[in-house]
């Protein structure tokens, strides 16, 4: 499908292939300063800005609405928080053959990109002079038991060479006091809400959860 064909929605207004692409842009840059609620709809329609359909389209319409809707929401923070928190979803590999033995070395991948992500704002959080100090490890929040045990685990009984790296990574933020890593349950996970679909009701949790607030609540 090239840029000069059209979508039909129901309203019967031609829409380009083109402006779909710019309305996905439009809420990815939404997405990246204040509406993570988001993220998950519009990454799963941004596969198909190269071949969209009405049903795409209509789809858009259903975020825009919505955003319509709560235009008053927007990110809130309350103060200096004594221990930064991040979230990491093991969920993503839950067809695997053999879940119990492999999952958590896979769940690895995420937990090294979310410990250096973790490093560089420890680093970011030093130069804040209006921040406690000393700063306490951030605390990773992970629903997968396997990750766990093997990101607290001192010994690395695999094959893979490139999995022990990644291991050795993860010793070593958590040796130096960069990152520690906590069990949660996935209802209380906030990343689930950015990697799966999810109910009504977590979905307002999980914005909540995130910061994302109407503006009329907060004044009140």
């Amino acid at each position: 499908m090239n840029t000069n064909e059209k979508l039909m929605p129901n309203n019967g207004q031609a829409v380009s292939q083109l402006e779909y692409s710019r309305v996905i842009g439009c809420l990815m840059y939404a997405i990246t300063c204040t509406r993570h609620d988001i993220a998950f709809v519009v990454g799963r329609l941004s596969r198909y800005t190269s071949n969209p359909s009405t049903q795409h389209w209509q789809a858009i319409q259903r975020v825009l609405k919505y955003l319509k809707k709560t235009m008053d929401y927007s990110l809130t923070y309350t103060g200096y928080s004594l221990v930064l928190k991040g979230y990491t979803d093991a969920s993503c590999i839950s067809n695997t053959e053999d879940n119990s033995s492999t999952s958590g070395w896979v769940f690895l991948f995420g937990e090294v990109a979310a410990g250096k992500e973790a490093e560089w704002l420890k680093n970011l959080v030093l130069e804040i002079s209006l921040w406690y100090k000393p700063i306490a490890p951030i605390s990773i929040r992970c629903d997968s038991v396997a990750t766990l045990a093997k990101a607290y685990s001192q010994m690395y009984n695999q094959k893979s060479r490139h999995l022990g790296v990644r291991h050795s990574i993860i010793r070593e933020l958590i040796m130096n006091g960069v990152i520690s890593i906590k069990f949660v349950m996935s209802q209380q996970n906030l990343a689930d809400h950015l990697t799966k679909r999810l109910a009504r009701d977590l979905v307002t949790k999980s914005a909540k959860g995130m910061g994302i607030k109407s503006n009329q609540v907060a004044q009140c």
